[in-house]
């Protein structure tokens, strides 16, 4: 053993999550934003999010009490993955930080209740959010952005739209989601006639939802498939043509 691996001692680091929690409110993508109550960022937006507790917590466990603890939130009602760690030096004021940061994506989800170091909870529109318009704290901004294009990305390639969606949904629904997360509009004949050809990717619930003029719209739900072949591939917004569309 060399006199540097003797007199070794590990670096003071602090570990917290973050939570980018997202939903569509009247077809507005929506992230869930807190105003900080304390220092520091004191009055700025932030993700929820905070410390481990102890050394015995559990880092999901600990996203999951934040969720209640900062919006009132069910975890187990919200599809939740983990999104990335953020660790660089300096982005928090208060030492050397390490946040495990989360995405969780539900339908529907009510106003929030702000929590204990909060000062209020509000639903933001995620094109406001990224804009510059909000001072968010610490690096959210960086953190917010990656969670929104890797729900971009998936919408592409897995069936991850669905969880935007109820227990049940229309293709309509469905578009609906595909429009508001990736700021697009779809034609949707396309948009029809690409999704019914995924196989796996939703099912028939066997009824129909009821409209105020035509016809019943079909009802359906997730289907089995993990991955979606062919992808619904991403348009390019500048694109104009019918094929973009």
């Amino acid at each position: 053993m060399t006199d540097d691996e003797d007199t070794w001692t590990p670096p003071e680091i602090l570990v917290a999550v973050d939570l980018v929690i997202l939903t569509l409110r009247a077809s507005v993508f929506h992230v869930l934003l807190i105003e900080r109550g304390i220092e520091p960022f004191k009055g700025a937006q932030a993700l929820p999010g905070g410390f481990l507790n102890n050394a015995e917590e559990d880092i999901y466990a600990a996203a999951l009490r934040e969720l209640r603890e900062e919006a009132d939130l069910d975890g187990t009602d919200l599809h939740i993955e983990q999104l990335g760690a953020y660790g660089t030096p300096g982005r928090d004021p208060r030492g050397r930080v390490l946040s495990i940061a989360y995405l969780a994506i539900a339908p529907g989800l009510p106003d929030p209740v702000a929590g204990t170091d909060a000062s209020g909870a509000a639903w933001v529109p995620v094109e406001r959010a990224l804009s510059g318009d909000v001072q968010l704290a610490f690096d959210h901004w960086k953190i917010l952005d990656d969670a929104v294009e890797r729900a971009r990305s998936k919408l592409e390639h897995t069936p991850l739209a669905t969880a935007f969606c109820g227990t049940t949904f229309t293709i309509a629904d469905l578009q609906e989601v595909y429009e508001a997360v990736w700021g697009v509009d779809l034609d949707p004949r396309n948009f029809y006639r690409k999704v019914q050809r995924v196989p796996g990717f939703i099912e028939s619930a066997g009824a129909d939802r009821r409209m105020t003029t035509g016809r019943p719209a079909r009802l359906f739900r997730a289907g089995p498939a993990a991955t979606l072949h062919p992808p619904l591939t991403r348009p390019d917004p500048s694109n104009d043509s019918e094929e973009g569309r």
